[in-house]
């Protein structure tokens, strides 16, 4: 017979260890507070480069992006994810990402 979690039991398990849905759904829900905690780190990079970057057509890097994304399907793989799936993820992180930039562009300059 299995005892009763708590809460912050569920939200420490590897996924291996959730026994029910709650357990998954606990799980998910911390990896998402984490997922957001990181994309405001993320995204304050995207503002210090808003007030770094002299030019407004500075922002749109496509050579860069390349790079970001080649990166994060490199890294996906050698995880054992689906590469195709992780580019699509990132492809909308970085397009979002460029726009906050140039929402914050304009708000320095504008």
């Amino acid at each position: 017979m299995t005892s009763a979690k708590s809460p912050e039991d569920c939200e420490t398990m590897t996924p291996e260890q959730c026994e029910t849905m709650a357990d998954v759904r606990a799980g998910v829900d911390q990896v998402d507070r984490e997922l957001v905690a990181l994309l405001v780190r993320r995204f304050g990079y995207m503002d210090a480069a808003a007030r770094i970057k002299p030019d407004r057509a500075a922002v749109r890097d496509e050579a860069r992006k390349a790079e970001v994304l080649d990166n994060a399907v490199r890294e996906a793989a050698k995880a054992g994810l689906d590469p195709d799936r992780i580019r699509a993820v990132w492809n909308e992180l970085v397009e979002q990402s460029i726009a906050h930039e140039l929402d914050r562009w304009d708000g320095i300059r504008g």
